[in-house]
């Protein structure tokens, strides 16, 4: 068996040390690459970091490469009728981050699939406006979910139930909001709203890692503004809804407007034994039960006195629903007078369909925390709404 030479010995040994390094790098990339996308996949719809164009020797020579931010904002344009306005170009946009003018990169108004859940309030004191509550569920299935769009459906009252898992089938949508039931009397809004954004977020991780196409995030809820019985705080849901770049869009349901609808309650034996009457009758009248049902609230007329007493304290400005549209770039619709909740599902879904998709890489701003958005547009006359801000998480230590 012949000797190698030192030469042979040395350049196999530098090879192999090579070949080693390679496999070693490969390991590495491997490893770790799966875990970034789950880093990233977490809320891709939160600001992307991409990394920027270079040459192919620069990149080869390079071993730590800078990221550029993204921020993407879905913007709402409507006029003084509130009618959609679709037909702007970037030219007419002007976009701000906190306070600093940006440039747009992109203006898109191709529909983006989204991702919803449906928060519907299930509780006792609703009862009298379920049956409206489920026909809203033609509108939902057919005019808000899209072809390419997916939902999931959460009932809350004293409890928060998930009644349909994350379907693009229209039909186990609609069969879920048609077939509602009441449960207790509490309502967990805010306990809902945390368990729409946790079932969205970890959706999205989930499609993230398969490679799956980026889709907005919404929130869509038909409930009262109270919240009875939470575990969780508005402030804290808002902020996590916030990070993901969740939009919260809601159908307010008026407590008035359900007691109106109820049968009156006789609680006449609360006051006086049965056949004795509290009080004096009524002016120019006899003190009969007829009369004396409309005074206590268990006619007619006196329960839609009552309801038209009580309604203007029910204008409550800055309420849960409303605080949580606003900061999420949302839109908040009351069910009061002329608006339906269908009207008002139909037209949710209208705006979320006809939406702007406007891309900018911030500049002269690049602390982390919260940022602050503002988009404008130079037709004064127009309204725009859009997200008002993004978190930039602080650099590791």
């Amino acid at each position: 068996m012949g000797l190698a030479s030192p030469d042979q010995n040395l350049s196999g040994g530098t090879g192999g040390l090579m070949n080693k390094h390679r496999i070693f790098w490969i390991v590495v990339y491997i490893a770790v690459m799966p875990t970034a996308m789950l880093l990233l996949g977490q809320a891709p719809s939160t600001p992307i970091m991409r990394e920027p164009d270079r040459p192919a020797s620069e990149a080869q020579e390079s071993r730590i490469r800078r990221l550029v931010l993204s921020v993407n904002v879905p913007v709402t344009v409507m006029n003084a009728k509130g009618e959609l306005v679709s037909n702007l170009e970037a030219k007419d946009f002007r976009v701000t981050d906190n306070d600093v003018p940006q440039k747009i990169m992109y203006l898109d108004l191709e529909p983006t699939p989204l991702s919803m859940v449906f928060l519907v309030e299930t509780s006792s004191r609703i009862e009298p406006l379920l049956t409206e509550m489920r026909k809203t569920g033609i509108i939902f299935a057919d005019a808000l979910m899209g072809p390419n769009d997916e939902a999931a459906v959460v009932g809350f009252n004293d409890s928060v139930d998930n009644l349909a898992e994350f379907t693009n089938d229209h039909d186990i949508i609609l069969t879920s909001i048609s077939n509602l039931k009441c449960g207790m009397e509490r309502s967990k809004l805010f306990d809902a709203m945390a368990t729409g954004v946790n079932l969205l977020s970890t959706h999205l991780q989930r499609q993230s890692v398969a490679g799956l196409l980026e889709r907005r995030l919404v929130i869509v809820a038909m409930s009262e503004a109270t919240d009875v019985g939470s575990d969780g705080r508005l402030e804290s849901v808002v902020r996590r809804a916030q990070l993901y770049n969740i939009a919260v869009y809601s159908v307010g349901i008026p407590t008035t407007l359900a007691q109106l609808k109820a049968p009156a309650k006789d609680v006449r034996h609360m006051i006086t034994p049965e056949g004795i009457f509290p009080q004096p009758g009524m002016p120019g009248t006899v003190q009969i039960s007829p009369t004396e049902d409309i005074r206590y609230g268990y006619g007619n007329l006196m329960n839609l006195n009552v309801w038209a007493a009580r309604n203007v304290k029910d204008q409550i400005k800055g309420h849960a629903l409303q605080i949580a549209a606003a900061q999420t770039g949302g839109r908040h619709i009351a069910t009061f007078g002329g608006i339906s909740m269908q009207k008002a599902v139909d037209e949710i879904g209208r705006e979320l369909h006809t939406q702007y998709s406007l891309t900018y890489e911030p500049k002269g701003t690049d602390k982390a925390g919260y940022h602050k958005i503002k988009v404008y547009v130079k037709n004064k006359d127009l309204k725009v709404r859009a997200r008002p801000g993004y978190y930039i998480a602080p650099p590791e230590n």
